[in-house]
């Protein structure tokens, strides 16, 4: 429950502190005292934009604090989520600096906008003329009829197994997709390992090869080389053998008469030994340059296999290929069958599913049984709020698929006047209309359902007298389970608070600033009397003033 809230520098209000109790807590004042203020420093503490132009001085900081106390432990998660310091109490500030910025803290530690709003959507439920209000989510029309029908605990078992169930979902698609992948890569290495293991290669090949075709492909340029040296060392009739030979028997009887023709002669004769040699190797060399068309092709044929896988594979010998080749056969015997896998889950699955279906019936038995009894209730209250010829109607269609709450859509379909149509609430209702709505079907659920502090600002526009005092009555029996404030102009609404709070400006030192108050009895009866007839009140005013007090 909000216990107090605390407000500086904000539009008229300098300085202001108040103080909530919980059950019922009334505010009235003339109209352009501030009542609209307190709003909008509430919608501060709820997360809204913040704007410079609300700064009373706008050479200081506005500062708005609400403390709230917490009597169960339902906010521990939301602390935990957020790495938030958790405690009964909690404290929501905002401030907002002449500069403009604007700075947003839960106890004490700084905190974003959305989180910030995420709590406050636990901790308040503001009601204001033409808001979007919480009746009109599919969500919150859910969980309505659930607190009526007590489906709390069922849906709490039927959340446990959906939550397997969603999970188990998610990893059998993620296994049917590996599965997929697995496969789609498997044949992709097989293919390349089968092209690999057919080019049945040898380490060093490509080597040899390309030295064998290089000798075929010059073979005859090599065989007409070795044949001109054979027949130029040796055939000719004038050979360099011959010529070395003679000149060596010319040198030969004088070899001993001088050391230079000694060594001379022996030079020759060694020229003449190693070109008989160079000349027998020519010889022998003939026949084994052979050019061999066949051979070449063959040559050719196999080093463009090479080449190509070479290319595709982007390496540059046959080595590398053959430790690719060696890489893809154990990648392949690394892929693994998941079929049994995803049997499994899918058993697991359906399991689950059938297990969801039968809690989900029976969630939807309570829900289509309570919720005429919720129509009527709702038609009844309407009535006593002056909505004599206004109807609900819970529509409860069966989704095609299970969802985190059941497998039932409900939708509150609505219609103002006799004859009228049933449409979806959100279609047709009014601002006023949706805030007698809200009030009826959180004063019906008020003992089911763990509300936060309610707050509404002006739900009794356009009623008066005895349906007035209804609406008071109603708010009033909301207000025994939960916290409630209610900013009114009904005398008849106000006669029920347990506090009442009074808001009036004055005018200090040529500015008018806003002020709240603690009413006495004294003063309730006079406010009442004062709403009910002028200032000051007539006596018969502050008669009836005491009568709707029941004094």
């Amino acid at each position: 429950m909000l216990t107090t809230l605390s407000i500086q520098n904000y539009a008229i209000i300098e300085s202001l502190d108040i103080t909530f109790s919980d059950g019922l807590s009334i505010i009235t004042g003339e109209t352009g005292a501030g009542k609209s203020i307190l709003l909008g420093a509430m919608g501060l503490i709820m997360g809204k934009r913040a704007d410079t132009k609300s700064l009373l001085n706008d050479e200081k900081k506005c500062i708005v604090e609400a403390h709230f106390s917490t009597k169960t432990k339902r906010l521990k998660s939301f602390f935990i989520k957020h790495d938030l310091d958790y405690d009964d109490e909690v404290i929501i500030r905002r401030e907002i600096a002449p500069s403009g910025k604007s700075r947003a803290f839960i106890n004490d530690t700084p905190t974003n906008l959305k989180t910030l709003q995420e709590l406050c959507s636990r901790l308040i439920d503001m009601h204001q003329q033409f808001d979007n209000l919480s009746i009109h989510t599919d969500v919150f029309q859910l969980d309505l009829i659930d607190a009526l029908a007590n489906n709390g605990n069922k849906r709490s078992d039927y959340y446990k197994v959906f939550e397997g169930y969603r999970k188990n979902i998610q990893e059998l698609k993620e296994l049917i997709e590996r599965n997929s992948s697995a496969s789609k890569e498997s044949d992709f290495i097989s293919f390349q390992l089968q092209e690999l293991e057919e080019a049945n290669l040898v380490s060093g090949e490509q080597d040899k090869m390309e030295e064998e075709l290089k000798k075929n492909q010059s073979s005859e340029d090599i065989k007409g080389a070795i044949n001109m040296a054979t027949t130029l060392l040796l055939e000719n009739e004038n050979s360099i053998l011959s010529q070395l030979k003679t000149l060596s028997n010319a040198l030969d009887p004088y070899k001993e008469m001088d050391e230079d023709l000694k060594r001379v002669h022996g030079q020759i004769n060694n020229s003449v030994y190693e070109l008989e040699d160079a000349a027998t190797t020519c010889a022998d060399k003939t026949d084994e340059f052979t050019f061999e068309p066949k051979r070449i092709s063959e040559l050719e044929h196999r080093l463009d296999l090479i080449y190509r896988l070479q290319n595709k594979h982007h390496v540059k010998s046959v080595a590398e290929l053959i430790n690719i080749q060696q890489n893809f056969s154990a990648q392949l015997g690394g892929f693994g069958d998941l079929s049994e896998a995803i049997l499994a889950k899918e058993k697991e699955i359906e399991k689950q599913k059938a297990q969801l279906e039968k809690i989900a019936l029976e969630l939807s038995k309570n829900r289509k049984a309570q919720a005429p009894k919720f129509e009527k209730k709702v038609i009844k209250l309407l009535g006593e709020l002056g909505m004599q010829n206004a109807a609900l109607q819970v529509d409860i269609q069966e989704s095609e698929k299970l969802t985190a709450t059941g497998q039932d859509k409900i939708e509150f379909l609505f219609k103002a006047n006799k004859g009228g149509k049933f449409l979806p609430l959100k279609d047709v209702a009014s601002g006023g209309e949706l805030s007698r709505l809200n009030l009826c079907t959180k004063s019906i659920v008020a003992g089911n359902m763990d509300l936060p502090t309610l707050i509404f600002d002006e739900i009794d526009t356009g009623i008066s007298g005895d349906v007035a005092l209804k609406m008071g009555g109603i708010i009033k029996k909301l207000s025994s389970k939960h916290q409630v404030i209610t900013i009114t102009h009904s005398p008849q609404v106000a006669s029920h608070a347990d506090t009442h709070l009074f808001v009036y400006k004055n005018d200090e030192g040529g500015k008018t600033k806003t002020s709240v108050r603690l009413l006495s009895e004294k003063e309730r009866i006079k406010e009442l009397a004062t709403m009910l007839s002028k200032k000051p009140p007539s006596e018969s005013a502050l008669g009836n003033a005491r009568e709707l007090l029941g004094m």
